[in-house]
């Protein structure tokens, strides 16, 4: 599969607690508690798309600073095309992720000015060329580009994340575009069966996918009419749950775009996503194709 990413990029930060809430202490020592990487849902994506054996033309804008230079690193190092990665603007964005050792997170994310930035139309357009999805994480600079794949005939993919309401104004070119929409549970208004109805009536959306963490993963499709439930495996100890949500989104492209099975896509998918949460960064711990083939036949045969 040859697939256009387009996403955020951030220099991420993880931080082991003991728990929550966080009881106040002016100084603590997490010996090996503390993580830095190159992360952000655009480059997760782009990173396990390429682990899982894909082509992928990845879209995205970081800083003029010195963080920039370790995503520019980091991209080579992760072997990811850096031709589409802009220096744009005046700083990277940056995220701080604190997690216990059941895994549960918080999450922080500064964004810096990237909101406020477009993505050049015309390199989207030459990106576009001779992709079979369109994966648009639902950024600002992401959202002009929703067009411009519709008119190249290139379905798209994306996930909303935690979304609590159908009339979320943020999302709604997101919802609207989605031929594969992704969900998290954390907010919903309704309960997740009812959110899936709700969203193929208000939306048709083909293929909509809620994910329930260590509940696993509801599976909607409008022309089934049905909604299937794909239950969490375990493959390895949790360490942190962050990125578990972009690992069950581009396993299940993979997976998808490969067979045009959906269930069986998200019953791998889910595999992925659990054996990428035994690591503490969203960006690392992502099986080959491989691996995920040999996983997937071990819990099988369990």
């Amino acid at each position: 599969m040859r697939v256009l990413v387009s996403g955020l990029i951030n220099l991420e930060t993880t931080l082991r607690v003991n728990g929550f809430p966080i009881d106040y202490n002016p100084v603590n020592y997490p010996f090996l508690g503390v993580q830095s990487r190159v992360s952000g849902v655009g480059y997760n994506l782009a990173k396990a798309l390429l682990t899982l054996g894909n082509e992928v033309r990845f879209l995205s804008l970081i800083g003029q600073d010195s963080a920039a230079f370790l995503v520019q690193e980091a991209l080579r190092g992760d072997g990811i095309p850096a031709h589409g990665v802009l220096q744009q603007l005046r700083e990277t964005a940056q995220s701080v992720i604190l997690y216990e050792p059941g895994g549960r997170r918080q999450i922080y994310t500064d964004l810096k000015d990237i909101q406020e930035q477009t993505y050049p139309p015309e390199r989207v357009v030459e990106a576009l060329q001779g992709c079979d999805w369109a994966a648009l994480c639902n950024i600002n600079f992401s959202r002009p580009m929703l067009e411009v794949a519709a008119r190249a005939g290139v379905p798209i993919a994306t996930d909303v994340h935690a979304i609590g309401s159908l009339d979320d104004a943020y999302n709604q070119d997101f919802l609207r575009a989605a031929q594969v929409l992704f969900m998290s549970h954390e907010k919903l208004s309704l309960s997740p069966e009812d959110w899936l109805r709700a969203v193929g009536q208000r939306f048709g959306t083909p293929v909509a996918v809620v994910g329930l963490g260590e509940r696993g993963a509801l599976l909607g499709l409008r022309a089934a009419s049905e909604i299937w439930h794909v239950p969490a495996v375990f493959t390895r100890p949790v360490v942190n749950t962050i990125g578990a949500g972009d690992a069950l989104f581009s396993a299940f492209l993979h997976g998808y775009a490969q067979s045009g099975d959906a269930l069986q896509a998200l019953k791998q998918a889910v595999v992925f996503a659990s054996y990428k949460i035994g690591v503490a960064s969203a960006a690392e711990g992502f099986l080959n194709a491989e691996e995920l083939r040999q996983w997937v036949n071990r819990i099988q045969a369990q």
